[in-house]
């Protein structure tokens, strides 16, 4: 049976956002492909809150993988590290077309998941401003390298959150208005992508991430703090909690990402549970397992007035 990762406690581990000025590739044992052929993924951010549960979902599929991780940044894997191909970088985001048409050789499809998120700084920073080129470069290199595939992981944050039907339930006809620069560097990563691959007959494939809660999680985030305090004994404080969210096990939303790369599907797609709970229900539901919702203190942390009421994906039809 599968453990609760809501109910269960949250680890940390930094996105892995970095990268350098040679290529070097480690050649390492892989699972066996179980059935049929499949090709080569070349992962970038394998070693981050997200990547990592990706990274386990396409080994479980028999995908022969070539992560791209700093150097000494292997050990973040685990066991997973002896079952993949090693591309090491100081710095992904600064490398030129040149050296990813290199390291795409011999790739069927990318799935970049990598990018800066820093808790409290990646809004607003002018790191996304790299994140945006080097995700470009990636692309150009992975085209003079004939990759037939492109995966791009973008964010919830893209959509204009003010709309929706009803009213914040965002599908991928909800209009394109990111508020942050984080969300903007995303739009022109996809908007950009989406016209130029089509040109250079790569298919295309963004995969818009929600709420996504679970093992690995950075300890500053609502799930792992609840968790923290909780077990502590100590009070959480808390904002009113009326907000509504689409909160995810990010395993889960890894089984998705993974199982939409593996297929024909193109164009923007919402990677969501397409269900709405308020943050009190889900605050309510994790001190329950610990017999403690009188540590609640709901309102002790002001409201933020621009953050919207409600944040819900549509998920696509099958």
């Amino acid at each position: 049976m599968r453990v609760d990762p809501v109910l269960g406690a949250a680890g940390a581990v930094a996105a892995d956002t970095a990268g350098a000025s040679s290529i070097g590739i480690v050649r390492k044992l892989r699972l066996p492909v179980t059935s049929g052929v499949v090709k080569r993924v070349l992962l970038t951010g394998a070693t981050g809150f997200v990547g990592r549960h990706v990274l386990r979902q396409l080994l479980a599929f028999g995908v022969p993988v070539t992560a791209v991780v700093r150097p000494g940044s292997s050990d973040r894997l685990g066991e997973l590290a002896g079952l993949v191909d090693l591309i090491t970088t100081q710095d992904l985001f600064q490398e030129n077309a040149a050296w990813w048409q290199r390291a795409c050789e011999g790739i069927d499809t990318i799935l970049h998941v990598a990018w800066y998120a820093a808790p409290g700084k990646y809004l607003q920073s002018p790191r996304n401003l790299d994140c945006l080129q080097g995700t470009l470069s990636l692309a150009r290199g992975a085209v003079a390298a004939g990759v037939r595939r492109f995966v791009g992981v973008g964010t919830c944050f893209e959509y204009d959150l003010t709309l929706g039907q009803p009213a914040g339930y965002l599908s991928t006809d909800t209009p394109l208005r990111p508020a942050t620069t984080y969300a903007a560097c995303k739009v022109a990563a996809f908007v950009t992508l989406a016209q130029w691959l089509a040109t250079q007959s790569v298919e295309f494939l963004w995969a818009r991430l929600f709420y996504l809660y679970g093992e690995g999680e950075n300890p500053q985030r609502l799930v792992p703090y609840l968790h923290a305090r909780l077990r502590a004994g100590e009070p959480a404080e808390l904002t009113s909690g009326a907000q509504i969210r689409d909160f995810l096990d990010v395993s889960a939303a890894a089984e998705q990402l993974v199982a939409v790369t593996l297929s024909s599907r193109q164009g923007p797609l919402n990677i969501c549970s397409g269900e709405g709970i308020t943050v009190r229900a889900l605050a309510e539901r994790i001190a329950d397992h610990y017999n403690g919702r009188e540590l609640l203190r709901f309102g002790a942390r002001p409201d933020n007035r621009f953050d919207p009421p409600c944040v819900v994906g549509v998920r696509a039809s099958a």
